[in-house]
C-alpha cells in the first residue's frame, strides 16, 4: 500500500457534485487515426512503467488515515482508453464542446483514476487524445511526466510485448484501519522530516522562520479582502473549455524589450483578457483587480517523475483596470517581484507541509467544509505549466499541438492553464457552463494581448 501525501488527498476530499478534480491533457496528432488495437498495443506497453494506471484508491474506515493507493484486481485496459468521434465537419468549436462535456463527469472511483479518450474525425483529417487524470494523482508537471511516459519519443519507436500482471492481494478495512494507526503512532514521518530539517542547519532554520513569517503576510493581505464581480459565485456541474495560441518567439521578444520574464507577459495577456471579458459584461474595471491563484510547482529535479502534488501557491492581483499594455506589463512585473522577495510561494509550501500533522479525519472534515464555501478572495486560477521539448508521437503520428485543462471548484468560475509546445504557447480557459459560456472573448482578447505588447515592442 502506498499512502496519499495530504495534499493528494485533499484533492479527493474536495471533491463533490460541482468540484470535479480532474485535470485533462489533450494532443492534436496529424491522421489518420490509428486503430483500436494500435493504441491499446502502444499504452499497454508503459503500463509496467506507471504503476499508478493499475491502482485504484482505497480509504481507511471513519478517515482515521489518508487515503492509499492498492492495486486493483479487476483492471481492464478497455474500460480506460475509449474511442468516440466528431460528427461532420469535425470543427475546433465540436471539439472543445466534446472536452467540456467528458470533463463534466467525476471519474470513477472504484477503479484507477484515469480515462484516454481518443477522438476522430477532425475537420483536416486529424485526431486527438484527451488524457484525463485525477488532480490527486498528479499536478500540472507530472501530467505532462504522464503524457510524454504514454507517447512515443519516435515515429517508430518498438512497443514490447507487455508482461503478464499480476496484482497484489487487496487490503481488508481492518488492515487498511490497523496500518493507518500503527503508522500514525510509530512513523510519523512528517513531523521528523521538519525536526531533522530543523536541526540540521539551525541558521537556515531562522531564515526559513523569517521567510515564513514574510510569506504569511502577504497571504493574509490577499485573503482577507474580498472582491467582488461576476467571476465568483455559485457554480454548476457542466463546463465549457475554449482556447487560444500564440507564437512563444512572439513572447520572447516582448520580454526583450520591456524585461522581466515569460511569466510576467503571460500575466500581462490573460489581464488584457479578463478586462475585455469584465467590460463585454457591462462592469465597471475602473481602478479593479482580479485575483488569481497561481499555482508554483516545488518539484525539485531529482523528483520529476514521481506521481503526486507539488506545489505552492502565489496570489497575483491583475490589474484590469490599467488601460495601457506595456503600463500593465510594468505593473505585473513589479507585483511578481515584490511577491517573490516576500517568500509567498514557501509561506504556501510550509503550510502544505503542515497540513500532514492535522489528524487525518480533521483534515478531511476541514477539506469538505472549504468545498462547500462560497468564498471570494480568489476570483480565478492561472497555473503555466513547461511543456515537453521534443516532439512526442502516438502510433507513429507526431503530436501538433497540445493544450490542457484545469478544474474549477469552491466559487471560481474560469480558469486558465498555460502550456508551451512545438514553438507554441496555448492558453485553454475553463469555464462554468452556466455562468461563465462567454470564455471565447477571454481567449480572443488573450491574442489580441499578445499582438498589442509586439506592436508596442
Amino acid at each position: 500500500m502506498d499512502r496519499l501525501s495530504p495534499q493528494d488527498s485533499t484533492f479527493l476530499y474536495v471533491e463533490n457534485e460541482l468540484n470535479h478534480m480532474a485535470i485533462a491533457a489533450l494532443g492534436i496528432f496529424e491522421g489518420p487515426a490509428p486503430g483500436q488495437d494500435e493504441i491499446e498495443e502502444m499504452v499497454e506497453s508503459k503500463l509496467d512503467l506507471v504503476s499508478r494506471y493499475r491502482q485504484r484508491v482505497r480509504f481507511v474506515p471513519l478517515d482515521l488515515g489518508r487515503p492509499v493507493w492498492c492495486d486493483d484486481p479487476h483492471f481492464q485496459l478497455r474500460y480506460h482508453v475509449r474511442h468516440t468521434a466528431l460528427p461532420s465537419p469535425g470543427s475546433e468549436e465540436q471539439l472543445c464542446t466534446l472536452v467540456g462535456r467528458v470533463m463534466s463527469q467525476q471519474l470513477d472511483r472504484s477503479k484507477p483514476l484515469w480515462e484516454m479518450w481518443v477522438v476522430e474525425g477532425l475537420e483536416d483529417g486529424g485526431w486527438a487524445i484527451l488524457l484525463k487524470l485525477h488532480h490527486c494523482l498528479a499536478d500540472g508537471v507530472a501530467a505532462t511526466d504522464l503524457l510524454s511516459v504514454i507517447l512515443d519519443e519516435s515515429a517508430s519507436e518498438a512497443h514490447p510485448p507487455a508482461r503478464r500482471w499480476r496484482p497484489d492481494p487487496e487490503p481488508s478495512p481492518l488492515s487498511l484501519l490497523s496500518s493507518a494507526l500503527i503508522e500514525r503512532m510509530t512513523s510519523p514521518q512528517e513531523i521528523l522530516q521538519t525536526t531533522r530539517d530543523a536541526l540540521e542547519t539551525p541558521g537556515r532554520a531562522v531564515r526559513k522562520l523569517g521567510e515564513l513569517a514574510e510569506g504569511l503576510a502577504t497571504y493574509g493581505r490577499f485573503t482577507n479582502l474580498a472582491l467582488e464581480s461576476s467571476l465568483n459565485g455559485p457554480i454548476g456541474p457542466h463546463r465549457n473549455w475554449r482556447w487560444a495560441e500564440v507564437d512563444f518567439a512572439d513572447l520572447k521578444k516582448v520580454r526583450a524589450s520591456h524585461g522581466g520574464t515569460i511569466n510576467d507577459v503571460v500575466l500581462a495577456v490573460i489581464t488584457r483578457g479578463f478586462r475585455s471579458l469584465l467590460l463585454s459584461r457591462g462592469e465597471s474595471v475602473e481602478g479593479l483587480v482580479v485575483r488569481s491563484l497561481v499555482p508554483v510547482s516545488i518539484r525539485k529535479d531529482d523528483e520529476r517523475g514521481q506521481l503526486n502534488n507539488r506545489v505552492s501557491a502565489m496570489f497575483a492581483e491583475l490589474p484590469v483596470g490599467i488601460e495601457d499594455p506595456l503600463e500593465r506589463l510594468a505593473s505585473i512585473r513589479a507585483q511578481m517581484n515584490e511577491l517573490k522577495e516576500h517568500h509567498q510561494a514557501a509561506a504556501g509550501e510550509t503550510l502544505s507541509s503542515l497540513s500532514g500533522l492535522a489528524p487525518p479525519v480533521l483534515m478531511a472534515m476541514a477539506s469538505r467544509l472549504f468545498a462547500g464555501l462560497e468564498q471570494q478572495a480568489v476570483q480565478t486560477v492561472t497555473t503555466n505549466v513547461p511543456g515537453p521539448r521534443q516532439t512526442l508521437y502516438a502510433a507513429g503520428r507526431p503530436m501538433r499541438k497540445a493544450y490542457l485543462y484545469v478544474p474549477l471548484a469552491g466559487s471560481v468560475r474560469i480558469g486558465v492553464a498555460i502550456f508551451s509546445y512545438a514553438g507554441r504557447l496555448t492558453f485553454a480557459v475553463t469555464g462554468d457552463a452556466d455562468h461563465a459560456s462567454d470564455t471565447d472573448v477571454l481567449c480572443r482578447s488573450i491574442e489580441r494581448g499578445v499582438a498589442e505588447l509586439l506592436e508596442a515592442s
